[in-house]
């Protein structure tokens, strides 16, 4: 099914301009081992994160899918028979199975055309956009906190719109106090759980010989929100809320995967404290350092993300 045309472009999605570099950097973590028993077609799925969004070089468009992200990595490990990489930036669940419109113009194909009965691996990672309510994406979650920390820096603006802060009167201590009502970034992890679920279950329908891997997200924010004050432009309460939600959507991740024949790979540990906010960064801030989208992986956190898939297949 083609779904309507979207209307803002994947680069907006992804909250800001892009820095695509000419030079690569560094890539910092080793050189990923290679792993047993996996050789044959790969095929990589996912949104930007998988992509390798805004590392060089850069290819497929609007897609922005770098030869450096970890599928490229895990491939070149492994000696595939056969790599394809299906990945795209600003992806949602349901780009898995229909195709990808920026504005009026075809991005990308359904992904899991991609797949078929000779496919033996597959790396999936998305759900990151699902938690946008408009096609921004995550971009949206992003836009919101930086421009509530703008007005409110010392408080929790993101947290308050989306977990629908209000002040409420209680009779038994005759007071007002500051509540939160049900979190709407919380309901909508839930609500694209069934939709993971069931494109679990189309991918084990098409490649019924793969091994499925479910990729989490890394470490984007530090557990130790103290560490980001006046390092990103988000309010030292919402790194924390932002934390916890991006601990939720990866426990999602992982029952889902659990639950429908596939195998988690935890992304977030490996990565800890070398967030967007730490001196040794392998995620970017909103001002990137090094070539990569803001707010999402370097070389370096694609080389990490890529060891910790190889892990799995030993």
């Amino acid at each position: 099914m083609l779904r309507p045309a979207r209307t803002l472009r994947p680069a907006a999605k992804l909250l800001g301009s892009l820095l695509l570099a000419t030079s690569l950097v560094s890539l910092g973590t080793g050189s990923a081992g290679a792993a047993t028993g996996t050789t044959g077609a790969y095929v990589a799925l996912g949104d930007s994160y998988s992509a390798g969004a805004g590392v060089p070089g850069q290819s497929a468009g609007l897609c922005l899918r770098s030869d450096h992200n970890y599928g490229h990595l895990v491939s070149a490990a492994l000696g595939s028979a056969s790599y394809t990489d299906a990945t795209c930036s600003a992806a949602r669940i349901q780009d898995l199975s229909s195709a990808q419109y920026d504005a009026v113009f075809r991005v990308n194909d359904p992904q899991l055309d991609a797949l078929s009965g000779d496919t033996q691996l597959v790396t999936l990672g998305i759900g990151g956009n699902d938690l946008g309510g408009s096609s921004l994406g995550i971009g949206e979650v992003i836009a919101t906190c930086i421009a509530g920390a703008v007005v409110n820096p010392a408080g929790t603006p993101c947290h308050d719109v989306y977990g629908h802060g209000h002040w409420s009167w209680s009779w038994s201590s005759f007071s007002w106090s500051w509540s939160y009502g049900d979190d709407t970034l919380v309901d909508r992890i839930d609500a694209a759980a069934p939709r993971l679920a069931d494109a679990l279950q189309q991918i084990h329908a098409r490649a019924p010989h793969a091994k499925v891997l479910l990729v989490g997200y890394p470490s984007v924010l530090p557990a130790d929100a103290s560490t980001c004050a006046g390092r990103q432009p988000v309010t030292v309460g919402d790194v924390a809320y932002l934390h916890g939600i991006l601990g939720q959507l990866n426990g999602m991740l992982a029952a889902t995967a659990a639950a429908n024949g596939a195998t988690y790979v935890d992304t977030q540990t490996p990565t800890q404290g070398h967030d967007a906010c730490s001196d040794d960064r392998w995620i970017e801030g909103a001002l990137p350092g090094s070539p990569a989208v803001p707010f999402h992986p370097n070389a370096t956190g694609e080389r990490a993300m890529a060891n910790a898939v190889l892990a799995k297949l030993r």
